[in-house]
């Protein structure tokens, strides 16, 4: 958890992903989704769909079914404190050790050493790059 409010949460969450060479492929506000398909409010909440191409393109190439792992999914949501947010990300390691293939893990430990850098730089707002 951490001492910011969702959105300043959810806009450092992208940026430190793409200091750290992630791009969002997709961006679900579960929230809205709720909204329109359940009518049913929900907690502000977004799934952020971060891809690092080089990493992808390396484990794709060892197995390519992989894709149905793809991309990591990070969350980000509203707690239930008020001014705090929650922000977790998918165990790569995990996840691509769903495949049963060992040569993945080199891969799957630098996606997680890049994700835990990035969300430990959200509440600090560190960048390496300058906000546009």
């Amino acid at each position: 958890m951490v001492r910011l409010e969702y959105a300043t949460a959810v806009e450092r969450v992208k940026q430190a992903l793409a200091d750290e060479g992630f791009g969002i492929l997709c961006e679900i506000d579960v929230a809205a989704t709720m909204r329109k398909k359940l009518g049913v409010e929900f907690r502000p909440y977004v799934i952020l769909g971060a891809c690092n191409p080089p990493f992808a393109h390396r484990a794709l190439v060892e197995e390519h079914d992989i894709g149905l792992l793809l991309p990591c999914n990070v969350v980000v949501y509203a707690a239930d404190e008020p001014g705090r947010s929650v922000i977790a990300a998918l165990d790569a390691v995990a996840a691509l050790g769903l495949t049963g293939k060992p040569d993945l893990r080199p891969v799957a430990d630098e996606v997680n050493a890049r994700l835990a850098r990035a969300l430990a730089t959200v509440e600090r707002g560190a960048f390496t790059h300058a906000t546009v």
